[in-house]
């Protein structure tokens, strides 16, 4: 886990989850931490062990999803030596390096269903039996497990143990995504862009220009807090300018104008690149009802974009929206737009 990492954050729906996590945290019991990738489950897990009588003992993480399915059992359970072709030694597994701490399970739901059974013996009976040996090992190991998936749909479908999730679900703390997380965009915004400031050795930090803080407010953040903080640090460490607000945000790090488009198509010796099939669809007009404001709201943000792109260099970004000098600066100044 990422010990610099810390709950950022002062909307309700956070910060009920955050106290949820904290009166669930003294409890032997397992709990399952349930959100969408970039939520901050890991931070969960750990503040879970770090509140409970075992924070002195190891939290041992695994992710399920990074082994392949023969390894997964074998690192769980350990094996002993010869058990199979490559065990020249005996191993502990997870659960014995957790033993008297927490291990966090995390991509509970890539577990395979034998993997399943066998954890569900060590939640029910506190005992794990290593791969190739017949005598179980009591083990003291409290449970933490998490994932993006909706379990009690895969329960009902066959994809996962009904009985394990009746264990596992004594504590279910699900996760707000960052979009319905009012006011935390800017506070997260500023202390990530705080911190790139000062890794980067700035003498001050300059902010956001407004029409920034705009696209942060209103961007829909499918990655959440790790995505937020990815675009903040890459915002922060491109400008140059440290005198003046930040004026310019990339949401994705691929758009280039050079990157693949879709397959392409030999035309004689021109190769035509195909639009994919999002670019071809028109935009959806049905909202509009003041047709002036709306192209002049679209106006606006083109020139937002390219100005920030180009660090407010006007002759530039005339240049690359096809504008003289002059038609620029009217623009700016009809617009309001303000360095």
């Amino acid at each position: 886990m990422d010990r610099g990492n810390q709950f950022i954050g002062q909307s309700g729906a956070f910060l009920d989850a955050v106290e949820r996590a904290s009166r669930a945290a003294p409890m032997r019991r397992p709990v399952l931490v349930i959100g969408e990738r970039g939520t901050g489950k890991e931070l969960i897990a750990e503040r879970l062990h770090r509140l409970s009588n075992r924070w002195e003992e190891p939290l041992v993480t695994m992710n399920c999803a990074a082994l392949p399915e023969t390894l997964i059992e074998a690192e769980l359970f350990g094996h002993e030596a010869g058990a199979f072709t490559g065990a020249t030694r005996a191993r502990e597994g997870r659960f014995e390096e957790a033993d008297r701490g927490t291990l966090f399970l995390d991509e509970l739901a890539t577990l395979s269903m034998g993997a399943q059974e066998r954890l569900l013996r060590a939640v029910e009976y506190g005992e794990v039996t290593r791969i190739g040996s017949s005598r179980p090992i009591r083990v003291d190991v409290r449970i933490v497990a998490a994932t993006n998936e909706d379990l009690p749909r895969m329960a009902k479908e066959g994809r996962f143990r009904s009985d394990l999730l009746d264990r596992l679900s004594f504590e279910v703390i699900t996760l707000p995504p960052l979009r319905v997380r009012e006011g935390d965009i800017a506070v997260l915004a500023e202390y990530f862009g705080r911190r790139m400031a000062a890794e980067l050795g700035w003498e001050a930090w300059p902010g956001y220009a407004p029409h920034v803080q705009r696209q942060l407010d209103d961007y829909v953040w499918p990655g959440n807090v790790r995505e937020l903080r990815n675009v903040v640090e890459r915002a922060v460490y491109r400008w140059d300018d440290w005198d003046e607000p930040i004026g310019h945000v990339q949401f994705d790090p691929f758009d280039s104008p050079w990157k693949p488009v879709g397959e392409r198509v030999h035309k004689g010796t021109e190769i035509v690149h195909k639009a994919p099939e999002a670019m071809l669809k028109a935009p959806e007009h049905d909202q509009v009802t003041d047709l002036r404001a709306a192209v002049d709201a679209h106006e606006k943000a083109i020139l937002e974009h390219a100005l920030g792109r180009y660090r407010w260099n006007q002759r530039q970004t005339a240049k690359a929206l096809g504008l003289t000098y002059d038609q620029l600066r009217h623009c700016i100044r009809k617009h309001g737009l303000v360095q």
